[in-house]
């Protein structure tokens, strides 16, 4: 079974939460640069980001990293 990767995931949830790449950014801490780089897969996110993800929309760490299709 095919699993989405981390670019994918969080842009959809940015997506579907009608946010843009500069307010995710601006609450990451970050450029909207660094941020488009993390959906187009160029940068890694750093861990202190995915955490950051997982508060934000309220996921868990492997549904962000694409290691379970649950949200929860």
């Amino acid at each position: 079974m095919f699993m989405k990767e981390y670019p994918e995931i969080i842009r959809e949830l940015r997506e579907d939460h009608d946010f843009t790449q500069k307010q995710i950014a601006d609450y990451l801490g970050t450029t909207q640069q660094v941020y488009s780089r993390y959906e187009n897969k160029t940068n890694e996110i750093p861990v202190r980001h995915i955490i950051a993800f997982c508060k934000f929309y309220n996921v868990s760490a492997d549904y962000i990293l694409g290691l379970k299709e649950e949200i929860n």
